[in-house]
């Protein structure tokens, strides 16, 4: 059942967050995290207009993050929206089998990860929606994790020149341009950053299938479930080749996958396609795997149907991953 709020608690919570009165190196609390889970529980048709970050996070950062940048997650009352950034094109006919297997053998041809890393380097470029007068903007970041196997650790977000939706020179940039601006630099003490996946995963169909269900994944899962589990846990970890050939093999043989063709992600790079509708239909992922090394890059959600705040195909915010060497 949905938690109802009202606006003076809403606005407690979210007074709670703010980043004018949270210090940058302040640490979630267990009020900290029920807040969160409160706000996201919240009536998606509040009585007042707030600004929306869409984008991606995964669970465990998202809190850090929400905590403290008091990131507001309502949606804008009536306000259409003025633009999104386009969606990838892509070309070629392809199958999942043929998808899944041609990167599987770039995997094992390619060097990776010895091991699994507690370390993640991700760019994003989320919508920012102005809940009063409905414009846009894609805000850009780049978001460093590093974590310890006592669960101490530091995120590190980086802004981003935010841009005009539309601007396509400004969407198609081969690096990712920051502004040098530190938005958030957390530092974690030991069992601060909670993840259920806390021992490295191992390399086999049982061990990944054990994290991901772990992260939320049902016993018997949909391509859907897959999708939001392993980006999860791609968010937390750098894998080895070898353990994200698996994860693909899991993917592929879900229900729901459909195979897109070629084309070049945000930074230039040659990347295929695979499209994953969410299982309320409202969105889709289009997971992208590299060309060159086989690796899983980036996510791209889409949202599937028009609605009050944004029409049918728009892009609510991609995740890009593998950025090393790619930042200006």
């Amino acid at each position: 059942m949905t938690q109802m709020i009202d606006d003076e608690r809403l606005d407690e919570l979210l007074h709670a967050a703010s980043p004018a009165r949270t210090p940058l190196t302040a640490k979630p609390d267990a009020d900290a995290l029920a807040m969160l889970e409160r706000i996201m529980s919240t009536d998606p048709r509040p009585h007042r207009t707030r600004n929306r970050l869409l984008g991606f996070a995964s669970a465990a950062v998202a809190v850090v993050m929400a905590a403290a940048l008091g990131i507001s997650v309502l949606t804008p009352s009536g306000q259409a929206i003025a633009g999104t950034p386009p969606p990838l094109a892509f070309e070629g006919e392809a199958s999942v089998e043929s998808t899944v297997g041609a990167a599987q053998k770039t995997l094992a041809d390619s060097p990776g990860p010895s091991e699994p890393q507690r370390f993640v380097r991700s760019a994003t470029w989320s919508l920012n929606i102005d809940g009063d007068t409905g414009a846009t903007t894609v805000v850009p970041q780049l978001v460093t994790l590093q974590w310890e196997a006592d669960q101490s650790g530091r995120v590190v977000v980086v802004d981003g020149d935010q841009y005009d939706p539309a601007d396509a020179a400004a969407n198609a940039s081969a690096r990712v341009s920051t502004s040098g601006k530190v938005s958030m630099d957390l530092t974690m003490k030991p069992g601060e950053f909670t993840t259920p996946v806390a021992t490295p995963p191992g390399s086999t169909r049982e061990s990944l299938v054990g994290a991901l269900q772990a992260l939320g994944m049902p016993a018997q899962a949909s391509a859907a479930d897959v999708t939001t589990a392993m980006g999860a846990l791609l968010e937390q970890w750098t894998l080895t080749n070898r353990q994200e050939a698996e994860l693909l093999a899991i993917l592929g043989e879900s229900e729901g996958v459909t195979a897109l063709g070629r084309t070049t992600d945000r930074l230039g790079r040659p990347v295929a396609g695979m499209r994953v509708v969410s299982a309320d239909g409202a969105a889709s992922d289009v997971i992208l795997l590299s060309l060159e090394t086989g690796r899983i890059v980036g996510i791209e959600r889409t949202n599937v149907t028009e609605n009050e705040y944004m029409p049918a195909g728009a892009v609510i915010g991609y995740r890009l991953l593998d950025v090393d060497g790619f930042v200006r």
